[in-house]
């Protein structure tokens, strides 16, 4: 990543902040690359693949926007309500979640909607798709974890949590994931589909970030960054990251090493380097100042898509097989241009029109 790959940030304020991760010997710069007013209400969702990063609203859209190009690429309308949360699976799919309930899959060759799901009887909270892009996790206001099978596009399994979670994870090696609710983090096995031990927390549990598969740093609505062992489901590291409540963190790996990203609604950026030998050593490698109060975050790497471009290949030509959509469309819908692609949205006599929107150049 070094040099190369960038911080992209969410705010209150409806701009998405752009930095640049510049390495030093000592102290790593973050070099602003572009701000952006990308929405008419706050920002409640950024993910990022290797062209694209998604952000989602509560205006009800998902914008797009092209890294490479540079420019804004267009809209996906399809959710009424807040679009909850969003993950690319490599450079073929995007899978979006909201408050209406749906699970929405969408190809990122044609910007088509693959797949539209009623995936929750209430708002559709987090998601998570498991490192083979086969499965996918949801939870949402229903008190339900459910696991949806994205060769088929139909639910696997269904478990009544007996709470709301609000937030879900795959670990990097697809063999467990964890279940927020409130201020309790529960870890599952796959392959037992059981709860194998749960973490317990002074507040509500905001973001959590694998850095290995066993390694866990979870973020929650205070100060405080704490990393568990989920093997001894011992705390292994606890810092004090910001002035405010920390809202969201993520990591990558540069030259060997794992950096943690954290952002909070002090608006800083702050980047730190952790040990995997000895975790608890953690150093803070650089900041930024946005003045924003943040609420999302992600990092776009370029070439990340190609690192798994033999297996994704294999899965994206069976999900294509089973969720391509007709040529004719069924009743009810309708198809709209958006950046030169299309989408199909369902047709509702109360809706607005939907406006094709043209490319513009991101503000450096």
């Amino acid at each position: 990543m070094a040099g190369r790959g960038e911080i992209v940030a969410g705010s209150y304020e409806q701009i998405v902040f752009g930095f640049r991760v510049l390495p030093g010997e000592q102290e790593w710069k973050l070099e602003p690359s572009f701000s952006h007013h990308a929405h008419t209400a706050s920002l409640s969702a950024l993910a990022a693949s290797e062209q694209f990063v998604a952000t989602g609203s509560r205006d009800e859209t998902v914008q797009l926007y092209d890294m490479k190009t540079r420019t804004e690429h267009g809209a996906l309308l399809h959710h009424e309500g807040t679009v909850s949360c969003l993950e690319f699976y490599g450079t073929s799919h995007l899978l979006s979640g909201g408050e209406d309930g749906l699970l929405c899959v969408w190809s990122t060759k044609t910007w088509d909607c693959l797949k539209s799901i009623r995936a929750h009887t209430g708002h559709v909270t987090s998601l998570s798709v498991h490192p083979s892009g086969k499965l996918a996790l949801s939870v949402g206001t229903d008190k339900k974890l459910r696991t949806w099978n994205l060769i088929t596009g139909r639910s696997a399994f269904i478990k009544n949590i007996k709470q709301n979670a609000h937030l879900v994870q795959w670990s990097p090696d697809g063999d467990k994931y964890v279940v927020a609710v409130h201020d309790k983090l529960d870890v599952y096995s796959l392959e037992s589909a059981s709860v194998t031990g749960t973490l317990t927390f002074r507040s509500r549990v905001s973001s959590v970030s694998f850095l290995k598969n066993t390694l866990l740093a979870v973020a929650g609505d205070d100060e405080s960054v704490r990393v568990y062992d989920l093997d001894s489901e011992k705390c292994v590291c606890e810092f004090k990251a910001h002035e405010n409540r920390v809202k969201a963190v993520q990591s990558f790996t540069a030259d060997e090493e794992c950096v943690l990203v954290t952002a909070s609604n002090d608006g800083f950026i702050k980047l730190w380097k952790l040990s995997m030998e000895t975790p608890e050593e953690v150093r803070l490698l650089g900041q930024v100042n946005t003045t924003a109060r943040l609420t999302c975050l992600s990092v776009w790497r370029p070439g990340t898509g190609k690192e798994h471009a033999a297996e994704q290949s294999e899965v994206s030509a069976s999900v294509s097989v089973h969720l391509e959509k007709d040529t004719a469309l069924p009743p009810g819908k309708k198809r709209v241009k958006i950046a030169h692609e299309e989408v199909i949205l369902e047709e509702d006599s109360s809706s607005t029109t939907h406006t094709k929107k043209k490319k513009k150049k991101l503000k450096v």
